[in-house]
């Protein structure tokens, strides 16, 4: 990102503090322009989590690689708007809290890449953390670690009568099953703050979360009612199998 003098003498310390504390704002370094390389699936949908921030002049290039990977096959594409630039004036539109402590529950449990609380971060399966502005970088961590969770989601049915996921796999220990909600477009004009005076468009933009159920391993049926597909301003539904407390994710996928 990039700060005036004063804000800079008020947050040198903090930018130092920041890593340690896994919580505080800290700005991704600048990408270097470079062609946009392809980034697709070979096996299971891969789940790539975008932690933005309207507050943050580093995201606008991230926020616009996201609009090209959604185009992806095999990709489920999600922003997650966070909280912590809000202090420095100008508040998120689009944040949410669990957002937020998303990306400091991965930051702690560690991921592979470039680990941290910082924007913009695009994280891989819940494994794998890169610069979200840098393709090359996420086109490799998703060869390298994408699809990789061990387990499935087959989708059968339809949104006027609902749907069912089935499971299949193994895992370590306990996960859950989470309906993820979205706006696949939401476009805003930010009034003030580094990007203040721009128009943003980001995609997929976490509406909700839901916990449909647990799941330990083994075959599972799932039922998914209309109105659970009812989230108010979302147009678009996922189904992502993660362990709990930025544990691995094992699966992904859209409803359709």
């Amino acid at each position: 990102m990039t700060f005036n003098r004063p804000t800079l003498a008020m947050l040198g310390i903090i930018a130092v503090l920041g890593a340690a504390t896994l919580g505080l704002p800290q700005g991704a370094p600048a990408a270097p322009k470079s062609k946009t390389p392809d980034i697709a699936a070979s096996g299971e949908p891969v789940l790539l989590e975008l932690f933005t921030s309207q507050g943050c002049s580093s995201c606008p290039p991230a926020d616009k690689l996201a609009e090209t990977l959604v185009r992806q096959p095999g990709l489920v594409v999600i922003a997650r708007p966070v909280t912590y630039w809000d202090r420095l004036g100008w508040k998120d539109t689009l944040a949410r809290e669990s957002n937020t402590e998303l990306q400091r529950d991965y930051a702690r449990r560690g991921l592979e890449g470039r680990n941290g609380v910082y924007t913009p971060q695009l994280v891989i399966d819940g494994t794998f953390g890169a610069v979200g502005s840098r393709g090359e970088d996420v086109a490799a961590g998703v060869k390298r670690f994408g699809g990789k969770g061990g387990a499935a989601i087959a989708v059968t049915g339809g949104a006027a009568k609902g749907y069912t996921a089935r499971i299949d796999g193994t895992v370590k220990g306990a996960a859950e099953l989470v309906l993820v909600a979205v706006t696949r477009k939401v476009e805003v004009g930010i009034g003030s703050g580094e990007n203040g005076g721009r128009k943003v468009s980001y995609t997929n933009v976490l509406r909700a979360e839901t916990r449909l159920a647990g799941w330990q391993g083994g075959k599972a049926s799932i039922a998914i009612s209309p109105s659970q597909l009812k989230v108010q301003g979302a147009d678009r539904y996922a189904l992502v199998l993660r362990q709990p407390d930025g544990g691995k994710v094992l699966a992904a996928r859209w409803l359709a």
